[in-house]
């Protein structure tokens, strides 16, 4: 039932969206610039990556990507780095900019596509959605839709049985920990999103966004297990030198050396390998 919801929800939206650009955009796509890694990973998903040109830094996955032109960090392009590469559309994240680069783009002629936030098994059907329609593919849409929103139901499952035999555990996410200062993910954040999916619970709430972790904080959020990037650890120090910071060492994941690492982009990337981390999530913190 949640699958069939899922796909009628994504009709209606495809729907409006191509109603709404297609004066914009209608003959738009054939040669495109990726922005962020969960886009470029989606219209890979949709067997259009011969359409790509360019892509952002943060765009590795597939390993193909490594071919593609790179136009460095998605929140940071510049306009002529983008006109270069003789694009007719750029599909972005949400957060890619400066709005004065793209505005300069936009205004020669060039149609820009910003997908919808992350945070939910929707918000990744809504995104294929777009991408589809931006592409004018909607059968491939389509089945990408189905095929996503069934691995999004297993996962769902995968959570509902271990959640059966344990209670949820408490997740604390750090997006940095850089010179003995983590800074912890609170409400309204991808850290959270997912770590809510996992059948997990956020450790800290009382905030939303990114804060620095006071001792206090870290001391009754009761964490069981620390979150965090796999190039974060490392740079900052690997797995020892983060649990041995004086706030962590006050809960439970630290004193048990309870850190999970995951790749960035596949944990808060909120693209067609969002069930996949998931399922790794979950088992990982059950």
């Amino acid at each position: 039932m949640r699958q069939l919801i899922y796909v009628i929800v994504g009709f209606f939206l495809t729907s409006f969206s191509s109603s709404a650009q297609s004066d914009v955009c209608e003959s738009a796509g054939a040669q495109v610039i990726a922005l962020g890694g969960a886009v470029t990973e989606m219209i890979y998903a949709l067997g259009e990556e011969d359409r790509i040109v360019g892509v952002d830094v943060t765009s590795t996955v597939p390993s193909d990507t490594s071919k593609l032109p790179k136009l460095g960090y998605y929140r940071s392009v510049g306009a002529e780095g983008l006109l270069s590469l003789g694009p007719d559309m750029i599909i972005a994240d949400p957060d890619a900019g400066p709005p004065e680069a793209l505005g300069q783009v936009s205004s020669v002629g060039v149609c820009i596509r910003k997908v919808g936030r992350g945070g939910s098994a929707q918000a990744v059907l809504d995104r294929v959605n777009q991408i589809a329609s931006a592409l004018n593919i909607p059968e491939k849409g389509k089945e990408l839709r189905v095929e996503l929103a069934a691995e999004f139901d297993d996962a769902e499952n995968l959570v509902a049985l271990k959640k059966k035999s344990q209670p949820a555990p408490k997740i604390l996410f750090l997006l940095s920990a850089k010179d003995g200062a983590p800074v912890a993910a609170g409400q309204d954040t991808d850290a959270n999103a997912i770590i809510e999916l996992a059948g997990g619970i956020n450790a800290v709430s009382g905030f939303t966004g990114y804060k620095p972790l006071s001792s206090e904080v870290a001391a009754s959020s009761a964490a069981d297990y620390i979150l965090m990037m796999s190039h974060v650890v490392q740079g900052s120090g690997g797995k020892e030198a983060i649990l041995s910071l004086p706030q962590l060492q006050l809960t439970p994941a630290g004193k048990n050396g309870n850190l999970i690492s995951m790749d960035g982009l596949l944990l808060l990337g909120f693209g067609p390998r969002t069930p996949a981390a998931i399922k790794s999530l979950t088992q990982q913190i059950f």
